[in-house]
């Protein structure tokens, strides 16, 4: 297997494990992962939020770790990576009224590159106009976001992931071995025990 280059797009309150346990698990498999935030340069931290199902109507939220991002925003070719992938939380709200993020998310969809986004990072998907056609999950609310966007809405347990061709996308965190295991799939990443 040839180590992949894949990007991370994140910013503050990004979902914690939603960001650090990719970033550690790709980067484990041996594949270069770069974590980037508009606005911030590499060595400078975002702020993440855990998100937890304790019985309410919705997701409770909690301070996280700060991330440490490797790698420069305005420093990227989008060209040059692999795959890309995004976490949830909320940055992908803000994230998608940057337009350079929104050409980079475009970048990887129409150059059919792998995608894995996860929880609200539908929110990125349907603002860069990539789900028409398309079967995508995602945390329940981001339902009407993906159905607008021309998308067909996975409503999948909150422990599966979906596969759509290059796009690989699962409801929250608890999906995270079912997400990741479909994402190094269609990466091609070979782990042989």
């Amino acid at each position: 297997m040839a180590a992949k280059k894949i990007l991370m797009i994140t910013g503050d309150y990004t979902e914690d494990y939603e960001t650090m346990v990719p970033f550690q698990a790709l980067l484990m498999v041996g594949h270069a992962v770069h974590a980037v935030c508009p606005g911030k340069k590499a060595g400078q931290q975002v702020r993440t939020a855990i998100h937890d199902f304790e019985g309410d109507q919705t997701y409770s939220e909690k301070p996280g770790h700060n991330f440490t991002l490797n790698a420069s925003f305005d420093e990227i070719d989008p060209a040059s990576y692999d795959a890309l992938v995004i976490p949830g939380g909320r940055a992908p709200e803000y994230l998608r009224l940057n337009p350079q993020v929104i050409a980079c998310v475009q970048h990887f969809a129409q150059a059919n590159k792998p995608i894995a986004a996860i929880c609200h990072g539908a929110q990125l998907l349907a603002a860069a106009g990539v789900l028409a056609g398309r079967t995508c999950s995602a945390y329940p609310a981001c339902a009407p976001e993906v159905k607008a966007a021309g998308g067909s809405f996975a409503d999948i347990p909150v422990d599966q992931a979906q596969v759509d061709g290059n796009l690989v996308t699962a409801p929250a965190w608890p999906a995270h071995p079912a997400w990741l295991a479909k994402f190094l799939q269609v990466l091609g990443t070979r782990i042989e025990l």
